[in-house]
């Protein structure tokens, strides 16, 4: 069978052709977001897809394009958005937005966070912040006496290779918050660790 022949024997169908129980809005009240695919809970976001595609199959052609990888997903602009077919202006703010709220999510300070007392514990609460950046920043922990901490702070973003750091304003940031302690960290998005 040609191409053209399959196309007209089977054309694809629109998610409200789907059976109910495969929709995926229909799919998250009966089962739970967290059953849903990657595809599923974007293709959401999205809404609607365009001729002969639906918005799942958007989003898969979205993920599959980032190495089916969110990190990869969330480090996308709008404009860069822009640029599948499908995706207006207002789709692209609502991806870049869910993108956004679920690094915020993620900034809050867990319990077992609260203090530090180790180098594992700085990079389980500063890699949602560092993890998937392009460009270099520097940022501090502000701590009390018990390491407890106070604020984690930005001090500096950078370009590609470098960040400068003046450290005046460090002192002052643990000074105007009565920082005892201070830890500081410092990503490197080419992966070195020197």
């Amino acid at each position: 069978m040609k191409e053209k022949d399959f196309k007209q024997a089977y054309p694809p169908l629109k998610i409200q052709d789907w059976a109910e129980e495969d929709r995926p809005r229909e799919r998250l009240m009966k089962l739970g977001s967290e059953n849903l695919s990657e595809a599923e809970l974007l293709g959401i976001l999205i809404g609607s897809g365009v001729q002969h595609v639906s918005a799942v199959d958007l989003a898969k052609h979205i993920l599959q394009a980032h190495n089916n990888s969110l990190e990869e997903l969330s480090k996308r602009s709008v404009v860069e958005l822009l640029k599948f077919k499908g995706i207006g202006q207002a789709k692209a703010v609502v991806i870049v937005s869910a993108m956004e709220l679920a690094k915020r999510k993620n900034h809050n300070l867990p319990k077992s966070a609260e203090k530090i007392t180790s180098s594992e514990e700085t990079y389980a609460l500063m890699k949602t912040r560092l993890l998937g950046k392009i460009t270099e920043e520097f940022w501090i922990i502000l701590l009390n006496k018990n390491n407890r901490i106070i604020k984690v702070l930005p001090i500096s973003k950078g370009g590609l290779s470098t960040t400068s750091v003046d450290s005046r304003v460090i002192f002052k940031k643990a000074l105007d918050h009565n920082a005892i302690g201070i830890v500081l960290v410092h990503n490197h998005p080419g992966g070195s660790l020197t």
